[in-house]
């Protein structure tokens, strides 16, 4: 049906999206009032009307009145830590973490040298530890290359000594093992000596078999950091046998 021309003043009908918005009409001003409309007279301002005929345009197809366009709630407000709380959880799971490789289950790398392994003394240094209660959970005669004994070594690199160790240590076959136990990295190297067979005392394997530096049989590493990377440089972690050793309840509380 056509609209009829010449509405009266004050009722406006605005197309918007296919629809038509009628404002209502403007009271009558009482005499002595002002003709102005009143604050809040019409239900939506032309700014409205314009935000809602942009906001329509941009759905596909057609769309429903733009009177019921609301606008969208906020999103919810992210979690994110602070730094102290950050802090706080990378030290919660470092210490994690840190469990993972501390008490019984502390792990240290051990390594015959080719000089250990032609003196036949790798029966001798295994009863030690095994006799002491610590338990093996990987081991394997290999011959080392010198890429990766340069990578072992690596702390050592600017030393003068440097390529002549790297050179003996691919001279022969070596037996790389890693044992489990509490406070094994310590045990263990108070168990080998000092680098110096000469400073070692009686009972350690140094003081026990050895005379030269050059020649002092066994590696042991001297840390857990240490540790952790020479058994992972040295072993894949499918190497690692996890067992039950049926001593634990009479070694440990």
């Amino acid at each position: 049906m056509r609209r009829k021309e010449g509405r009266k003043e004050g009722r406006k009908d605005i197309p918007i999206c296919g629809f038509e918005l009628r404002q209502p009409r403007a009271p009558k001003p009482s005499p002595g009032q002002s003709s102005a409309p009143a604050e809040g007279a019409c239900t939506r301002t032309r700014r409205d009307l314009d935000a809602g005929r942009q906001a329509c345009s941009s759905l596909p197809g057609s769309c429903a009145s733009p009177l019921l366009l609301l606008p969208p709630p906020p999103p919810p407000p992210l979690l994110v830590a602070s730094g102290p709380i950050m802090i706080f959880l990378l030290a919660f799971f470092a210490s994690i973490f840190q469990t993972a490789f501390a008490g019984v289950n502390e792990r240290t790398f051990l390594a015959i040298k080719p000089d250990g392994v032609q003196r036949h003394l790798v029966g001798e240094i295994i009863r030690r530890f095994e006799k002491k209660g610590f338990k093996l959970v990987a081991m394997k005669l290999m011959q080392a290359s010198e890429e990766l004994l340069k990578e072992h070594y690596i702390s050592l690199r600017g030393r003068p000594f440097f390529s002549r160790l790297v050179k003996f240590m691919s001279s022969g076959p070596i037996v790389a093992m890693v044992w489990q136990g509490q406070e094994v990295v310590k045990t263990a190297r108070m168990m080998i000596g000092e680098t110096n067979p000469a400073d070692s005392k009686p009972g350690t394997i140094r003081g026990d078999f050895c005379i030269e530096v050059d020649k002092n049989v066994v590696h042991g590493s001297d840390s857990i950091e240490s540790a952790q990377r020479e058994i992972a440089l040295w072993f894949r972690s499918e190497e690692l046998v996890c067992w039950k050793d049926s001593r634990e309840h009479w070694i440990y509380e």
